[in-house]
């Protein structure tokens, strides 16, 4: 199958890219690099340097043909985007909507979306399903949830299936420890150089924290399965902030780090742990990485 990914040279987009082409899918990356790196693209991979927003991706699409799209480009900093909406709107909307512009031109057939738990907002109880009420608490979760319904819309109009993926919390190798990283990424660059992490409120706080190379597979089981579906991506498993840090700790020979504790900052979700069955149906997704595996092979990656 020919498939393009964006982001592809991003944390989640690369293991996407390697997942597709190890299976033997045709690949293209799209990638204007404000996060990604060229380091992370698969060896002897397609690629061009792309602004999903500002270049010409009705040539792009027709000329390469793609049978299926793999959308992983976005502003994905929850803080950033609730200092500058206007450029979060821009960058996950307006761009989504140019893709799905050059979706309909070159005819596409499917498109693999990659959607957030930030839709959901604070659980009103867990596990959360995909039938959970729609709050979200920043303007990241509003335009992620905003193209989930671009894609029925086109869907509807055009023909164009799409699989949205509702990650949880997702962790792993290749992760930026220094911009908008996740907990996993921070405690262990920090925790690798012996020095001592903040951990904000009292460390109880959870996620649902899914590796990486389980989202990629996800992606490849989307795009080769027919129709349209909507799906949590997740374990199901409920993982405090203590238990991340301990669990380096102790993987890393550093039982001797203590953690400093700040003041719980605002906005922040107290709990949050996803249901994964439907996954398992829809698209015959279920995990393969424990957060003990995962953490073993992101410490080892970070070694290296």
């Amino acid at each position: 199958m020919r498939m393009i990914v964006t982001g592809g040279a991003g944390f989640i987009g690369s293991h996407v890219a390697e997942t597709l082409l190890n299976a033997g899918h045709e690949v293209l990356i799209l990638d204007n690099f404000s996060t990604g790196k060229k380091t992370n693209l698969p060896e002897g991979i397609s690629f061009l340097e792309v602004d999903i927003c500002r270049d010409d991706l009705n040539k792009i699409f027709l000329d390469f043909k793609p049978e299926a799209v793999c959308h992983l480009a976005a502003q994905i900093d929850v803080r950033k985007s609730i200092l500058d909406p206007a450029y979060d709107a821009y960058v996950n909307i307006v761009g989504a909507a140019k893709l799905l512009e050059a979706c309909k031109e070159a005819k596409v057939k499917k498109v693999i979306y990659s959607s957030s738990a930030a839709v959901y907002g604070e659980p009103q109880f867990l596990p959360v399903s995909e039938e959970h009420q729609i709050r979200p608490l920043s303007a990241y979760g509003i335009s992620k949830h905003t193209v989930e319904h671009y894609l029925v819309v086109y869907k509807e109009l055009y023909g164009i299936d799409y699989s949205i993926l509702r990650y949880g919390n997702v962790y792993g190798p290749r992760q930026d420890p220094l911009g908008e990283a996740g907990v996993v990424a921070i405690f262990t660059d920090k925790v690798l150089k012996d020095e001592i992490p903040t951990i904000y409120g009292d460390g109880k706080q959870t996620r649902d924290f899914v590796f990486v190379k389980d989202i990629a597979r996800a992606n490849l089981l989307a795009a080769e399965t027919k129709g349209s579906q909507l799906v949590n991506i997740a374990t199901g498993v409920e993982t405090s902030v203590n238990d991340v840090f301990n669990l380096l700790c102790q993987m890393a020979g550093k039982d001797h780090l203590k953690a400093n504790y700040l003041p719980e900052r605002s906005g922040e979700i107290r709990r949050m742990v996803m249901t994964k069955e439907k996954a398992k149906v829809e698209i015959g997704f279920a995990y393969k990485y424990s957060f003990a595996e995962g953490i073993k092979e992101t410490l080892a990656y970070y070694k290296d």
